[in-house]
């Protein structure tokens, strides 16, 4: 990786100028984005899901705990695993910290695996979090909201793309996309919903995937002001992360 050459003080300040102006720019940019996602329209929620929870049964409604708004993290854990994805938890050690200021703005959090809440718990002990975790196995929760491929079920949609299911020789279950590729695709996938609750009614608002939740990476945004960066190889993104109690230890 080739560094950033070295210059005079005077020469830095005017390239530091230049990039402020164009850092200035997508802040204007950023904020019209924003407005244009909170002005996006909306879809009732129409299907009772009943999830698992340390208390028990829990609907969807009880996970705003009395809030207007509930951000939900679709977290990839799936019922034959023993542990939670390495990249989700990568993702919620970013989030963790920050959830308790939420609710001073009307809104709850919580995350969402189809893993048993027997696997969830220790999970979630071991990685010291105590944000609300909640299993979705019994449900269609993960289905409906595209972070569940299964191609036994057919065809599917992941970001937003429709997926076409073909059945290969040898009962291979491959996806193709529009683009004409072919390539498996099954099981768990990371995402965020948000929903927005009126009286008694609910209401999905948003949801994203894959590079949308670099939103949500502070860790990310601290190496985007680094001269090395995030250090990722192009197509090799959070290969490196672990869970952050399986780093080697520092020196």
């Amino acid at each position: 990786m080739n560094l950033p050459k070295i210059v005079a003080q005077d020469e830095w300040l005017a390239a530091r100028k230049e990039l402020l102006a164009k850092e200035k720019e997508f802040t204007r940019q950023r904020d019209a984005l924003s407005e244009a996602r909170r002005m996006l329209p909306m879809v009732k929620v129409e299907k009772e899901y009943v999830f698992e929870g340390p208390n028990g049964p829990a609907r969807l409604r009880d996970l705003f705990e009395g809030r207007r708004q509930l951000i939900v993290y679709h977290f990839m854990f799936d019922p034959s695993w023993s542990e939670g994805c390495k990249s989700c938890s990568y993702v919620m050690d970013n989030i963790a910290g920050s959830i308790v200021h939420l609710a001073a703005r009307d809104t709850s959090f919580a995350a969402i695996s189809r893993a048993p809440l027997a696997k969830i718990e220790p999970f979630k002990n071991r990685m010291g979090w105590t944000f609300p975790w909640f299993s979705s196995f019994g449900n269609d929760f993960n289905y409906d909201f595209h972070v569940t491929l299964d191609p036994e079920k057919g065809d599917y949609e992941y970001n937003y793309t429709s997926v076409t299911v073909l059945i290969e020789a040898g009962k291979m279950f491959m996806a193709k996309h529009p683009d004409g590729a072919s390539r498996p695709t099954k099981g768990e996938m990371p995402g965020l919903s948000v929903f927005l609750r009126d009286g008694d009614s609910i209401f999905h608002t948003y949801s994203t995937y894959q590079r949308g939740l670099d939103l949500f990476l502070n860790m990310y945004n601290l190496l985007d002001v680094t001269p090395l960066g995030r250090q990722e190889e192009k197509g090799q993104g959070m290969v490196w992360v672990r869970h952050h109690d399986k780093y080697a230890p520092q020196v």
